[in-house]
C-alpha cells in the first residue's frame, strides 16, 4: 500500500534541531528519522512513499536525489543509494505543499498521488515496533463488519515522572514512570480514500477523524509494544540513547 508521512511541519520544540534541519531529517543514530520509519514500513512490505514536504523540504528532496530542487514536486523511482553502505527499494514521491499549510490540506494536495483505495498515513517524527501488517487486517475486519473507512494505532504513554499509590494519607509503593490511563493516536494509520470527503484545507487532519468518529466510522488498533516521538530535545536525546542500546523500534 503506499504510505503518506508529513514531512512539512517546522518542528518548532525541537528548535535545537530544526532551526537548521527539518525534523524528519533530525538523525538517530547515523540516519534520519525519516529513514527509521520508512525501514519499519518497508519491513512489512509497503515501498512507496508520499512525502508532503514544506519546511525546508528542499533538504528532504536533497537527501533522496543528492542534488537540490527547490520548485516543483516530483516522482524518484528507486533503488538508488541513500548512502555509500545502504540501497533501498523504495519508491519515493515527494510534493511540495507550501511552508505554512495545514496538514489536512498537506494531505488533500496528495490525493492524486494515492494510487489505491486504501492507504497508510503517518507523522515524520514517530517511531514504534507495531506490526503494520496486523494494523492492516484489523481495518480490514472492521471495514467489513462495522463499515468503518479509517482506523487509528493508540497507545498509552508513559508519564515522565516516577508516582506514588497511597493509601488514607500513607505511601504504598512507587511506581517508575507508570502508563497513563489515556490512549493516544501516535499515527500508522489506514485510511479509505472516502476519508477525503471529510478533510478541509484549512483544518488539521484530526478534525476529520473527529468527524469520521462522530458517525461510527473510526475503529482504532490498540499497540502495547514501544512507540516514541521526537517532538523536544529531551526526546531527540533519549531516542539516539535508545538507539544505542536497544534499539526497541528495529523490526527490520
Amino acid at each position: 500500500m503506499d504510505v503518506v508521512i508529513f514531512c512539512g511541519g517546522r518542528g518548532t520544540r525541537l528548535a535545537e534541531k530544526t532551526d537548521v534541519t527539518p525534523k524528519p531529517l533530525v538523525p538517530i543514530g547515523e540516519k534520519p528519522i525519516l529513514w527509521h520509519i520508512m525501514k519499519g514500513y518497508a519491513y512489512f512490505g509497503h515501498k512507496r512513499f508520499i512525502l508532503p514536504v514544506g519546511f525546508k523540504g528542499e533538504m528532504i528532496k536533497n537527501f533522496f536525489l543528492k542534488h537540490p530542487s527547490h520548485k516543483s514536486s516530483f516522482e524518484i523511482n528507486q533503488p538508488m543509494s541513500i548512502s555509500s553502505n545502504c540501497a533501498d527499494d523504495w519508491d519515493v514521491v515527494l510534493k511540495n505543499t507550501d511552508l505554512e499549510s495545514t496538514t489536512g490540506k498537506r494531505l488533500n494536495m496528495v490525493k492524486k498521488d494515492i494510487k489505491g483505495e486504501t492507504f497508510l498515513l503517518t507523522y515524520g517524527d514517530g517511531v514504534s515496533n507495531v506490526d503494520i501488517n496486523k494494523v492492516i487486517e484489523f481495518h480490514e475486519k472492521m471495514k467489513n463488519e462495522k463499515g468503518t473507512i479509517a482506523t487509528l494505532t493508540i497507545s498509552r504513554r508513559r508519564l515522565n515522572y516516577g508516582a506514588v499509590k497511597e493509601k488514607n494519607g500513607i505511601a504504598i509503593c512507587f511506581v517508575e514512570k507508570p502508563l497513563t490511563d489515556n490512549w493516544i493516536n501516535i499515527g500508522f494509520m489506514v485510511l479509505e480514500k472516502a476519508v477525503f470527503d471529510y478533510v478541509e484545507d484549512s483544518k488539521m487532519d484530526y478534525e476529520a477523524f473527529k468527524k469520521i468518529a462522530a458517525l461510527g466510522k473510526l475503529a482504532v488498533f490498540k499497540h502495547n509494544g514501544f512507540f516514541a516521538s521526537m517532538d523536544t530535545y529531551k526526546d531527540y536525546i533519549d531516542l539516539n540513547e535508545l538507539w544505542k542500546i536497544s534499539k526497541p523500534w528495529k523490526v527490520w
